[in-house]
Formats: C-alpha cells, structure tokens, sequence
C-alpha cells in the first residue's frame, strides 16, 4: 500500500501543470497508463489562445468563447480563462516552451470563431512542444514521481469503508494497475486529482489517440460525483480522409492561414453556410462538410493551400506537410481530403473555480472536466488554455490540503471475475460494436430516433457485457 501527498491520474497538460505547481510544497505521483508522453495535449496541433496583440482585448476573448459555445457557457469561468491567460502563456515560456517568434515577438495566428489573431503555436506541434517541455521539468523535480504503463482502475472512497458511513465522504485515492505485473494495489493521497483527458476512441472515427477511453469520467460517475454536459462532443471539420491515417488531425490554422474548403466538384461551399466562410466555429464548418457530402454522397471534402507559398507551408506546417507526403500527397500542390471526426468533450466532472468537484478531495482539471468554458461547442485553442488555468486554480487550492492526513489503510482490491473471464475477443467486438453505434446514432448530426435506437443497443451491450462477470 502506497501513499503519496497528492495523486494525479494523467500526464496531459494538466496534469503535469498541476504537479510542478504542487511540488513547490508536497510530494507528487503522476499516474500514466501508457508512457508519459502519451496524451492528448501531444497530439494537438493548433495552438494556445491568449490575449497578447496590441489590436486585441479580453473583452473580444470573452465575446468571441460565448457566441462559440452557443449562449451555454458560464460566463465567470470565460472570463477567468481570459483573464488570466496571458500570465499562463508567459509561464510556459519560463518552463522552457519554444513557441514560433517572427522578429523577436511570438507568433500570432487566428482560427475559427476567433476576431483576432491571438493563438501561439510552435508550427503545427504545439501539443508536442508543450508536453516536452513539462515533461523534461517535472523529470527535473525531487518531488514529482511519474509511474508509466499504471492504470487507474476505480477510486477509493471513505463512504465504502467499513465504519466509515455516516461521517461524510471523500476520495482516499485509487485503485492502481501495473500494465506489467499485473497487480492492482491502493494509491492514497491526501487529494487526488482527475486529468485524464477526453473519450473520443467511443466514437469510430477520431482524432484522438488509444488512451482517450474516458476513464476519469467513469470512475467519477460511478463514485457518484456530478457529471454535466456529455451530450455537447465536438466534432473537428478537418481529420485526414486516409486509410493509413484515419485519425490525423489537419489543424484549423491551415484555414486560419488561407486554406479554402471545396466540394468535390471543386467548389467553395463555406460562404454558403456562414460570413466568416472557412474561419466559422468548428460545429458549423463540421456541419457544413457534413451536409455536402451527404447532399452530393461523396465521402470527403478538400482543404486547399495551393494557393499559399509552397515555402510557407513547408515552414508553418513542416509535421502536416511531411506526413502527407509520406502518403503520397504533396499539400502544396494538392488539395486534401478531409473529413470531421469526434475531437472534444465539452462536458465532464463539473467542477467549480478551483476544480472542485462535488466528492470532497476529487479535482479534475482539462477536458475530464465540465469548468463551464466551453458550452455546446468551445472555441479553438481554449482548451490548452483551460488545462493551464485549472491546473494553477487547484494547485493554489490544493494547499489547504496539507492539513489533511491520507488514509493509513484501506480494504486490498477483490477481483472475483478473473477465473471466469471470457476470451478478450467478446471485449474487442463489443468495444467496436459501441464505437461503431455511437458513429452512426450519436454523430455529428442527431434525431431523437437515432438516440432512442442507440440508447436501447446500448442497454443491450451492457447487460450483455455485464453477464459475463456472472457467468
């Protein structure tokens, strides 16, 4: 039985923030189920939004974030973002982030539904860059322990303790896996912290890599904690229409930066459906794409650069131009095709100002959380910007904490089931069946029939499913 100051479940963006933060004053232990580096934050392309040109003002931010989320998002957590963007921004800087400059001044590009150019970027890897950099300083610190291939399998709360009901409820800690031995044990901590991204692999097609299975979700539910906003799943316009890469992202900056997107008759078809064209919000660029294809029954659109310098493509876009050339598509003088794909959870673990949710002790923080920024659909590049800014929000809560002593002792993990599991197999074909019902009836485009079937499905495989831990 192990026991730590504070346990954080992700190594993301947010986590990792969180962790340097709280080392300044405690003992922290990351857990990560693959390897450290793997995370959504290392797949995003775009950018961090912030406030930090001479023509810009918070108040364009703020205007800007809550026409985007459709009039849902809560307008204290859009200007707490904004304002304290910038400083978030700067700090990156100090750890070490090399975000792209143009004469000594960072970088500034503008993406859908922004009214300025306000998002840093460094080229189309910003993810990559920003985990690298926390990565390298958490290595760095004496107090921060990060265990890779450790999977957080369900939370430990007081209230399922024996001796404990009656006495309020917090979360202990968790239950942890080691990937390699294969042995789960108890983690506890005096806080425990949810950054475990979002669930895109629910859906068929995706931008988002193998681990955004939606754990941290899960465990918060099933512990009882308040969970708000699910129905809200962006879905980003533009994910390459490849067979050998279904789930590459092509970043809205290539549209920020002059790509123009056509049907396959060689039309532009955005002008149509809004007066920023090809810069609208996300859900209305994807439903746009959506439309078309589904009027005219062709499986793709095209993004178009070949009208930019083919220097300046190589330059601004080196990882997207590379990997299209790789399969044999040469971006700057080729259209793409492209298509939408699941890309963010808007919704998650409601959480207030500090990342409180509602189980004393429990935090969570980036896209597992429901902060109230983002609505019905968040605006490119908030999302970065709302790891940051949670992350500093419960680090600064986190040392009231330090008064509280973890758990000594807790019951050992009881798995009943392992001798009558079932082959891996009947796991591997339901995991399809609930990606594939959810591509078709919870997609991009809904009827109150589709979620109807797809809810009596559904019910289905998890009584199906359930059966077999009976059995």
């Amino acid at each position: 039985m192990s026991r730590t100051d504070f346990l954080v479940i992700g190594s993301g963006i947010g986590g990792l923030t969180y962790a340097l933060r709280v080392a300044e004053f405690a003992r922290v232990t990351i857990l990560t189920k693959k390897i450290s580096r793997e995370s959504n934050t290392n797949y995003a392309q775009g950018g961090v939004a912030g406030v930090m040109a001479d023509d810009d003002r918070p108040s364009l931010h703020i205007r800007d974030t809550l026409k985007s989320g459709a009039g849902l998002c809560d307008p204290g957590a859009v200007r707490l973002l904004v304002e304290e963007g910038p400083e978030r921004i700067r700090e990156l800087l100090d750890w070490g982030v090399q975000f792209d400059r143009e004469g000594g001044s960072l970088s500034l590009t503008r993406e859908g539904g922004h009214s300025r150019n306000r998002i840093v970027h460094a080229r189309d890897a910003t993810g990559r860059e920003i985990e690298r950099a926390l990565l390298e300083a958490c290595a760095r610190h004496p107090r921060i322990r990060i265990l890779e291939h450790h999977l957080a399998v369900d939370l430990i709360l007081a209230s399922r303790i024996g001796g404990r009901k009656g006495r309020g409820d917090a979360c202990l800690g968790c239950y942890v896996l080691s990937v390699k031995s294969g042995r789960v044990r108890p983690l506890l901590a005096r806080a425990t912290v949810l950054a475990t991204g979002g669930a895109g692999k629910v859906y068929l097609y995706t931008t988002n890599p193998d681990i955004a299975t939606g754990d941290g979700v899960a465990m918060a539910w099933r512990a009882g904690a308040a969970v708000a906003d699910m129905e809200f799943v962006q879905f980003h316009p533009t994910c390459l229409y490849h067979p050998e890469a279904r789930s590459f992202l092509i970043t809205e900056a290539l549209r920020g930066e002059g790509g123009l997107l056509r049907n396959l008759a060689g039309e532009r078809f955005m002008p149509r459906y809004h007066r920023l064209a090809e810069l609208a919000p996300r859900d209305i660029v994807a439903r746009a794409i959506d439309h078309e294809t589904k009027l005219t029954g062709d499986k793709h659109v095209w993004l178009d650069l070949t009208a930019l310098p083919a220097a300046f493509i190589r330059r601004r876009f080196p990882n997207i131009y590379k990997k299209c050339l790789e399969l044999g598509i040469n971006i700057a003088k080729e259209m793409i095709p492209v298509v939408p794909a699941a890309h963010y959870m808007c919704g998650g673990i409601k959480v207030d100002l500090f990342g409180r949710s509602s189980i004393p002790r429990l935090l969570a923080v980036g896209e597992c959380s429901m902060t109230g920024v983002h609505g019905a659909n968040r605006l490119a590049s908030n999302s970065l910007l709302e790891a940051l800014v949670w992350a500093r929000q419960a680090a600064f809560l986190s040392r009231e904490y330090m008064g509280v002593e973890p758990a000594r002792a807790v019951p050992a993990w009881r798995d009943t089931s392992r001798e009558r599991r079932p082959a891996a197999v009947l796991y591997h074909h339901h995991w399809d069946a609930v990606r594939r019902l959810m591509w078709d009836f919870v997609g991009l485009v809904r009827t109150d029939a589709q979620l109807r079937a797809a809810a009596r499905r559904l019910s289905l495989l998890r009584s199906e499913i359930a059966s077999y831990d009976r059995s």
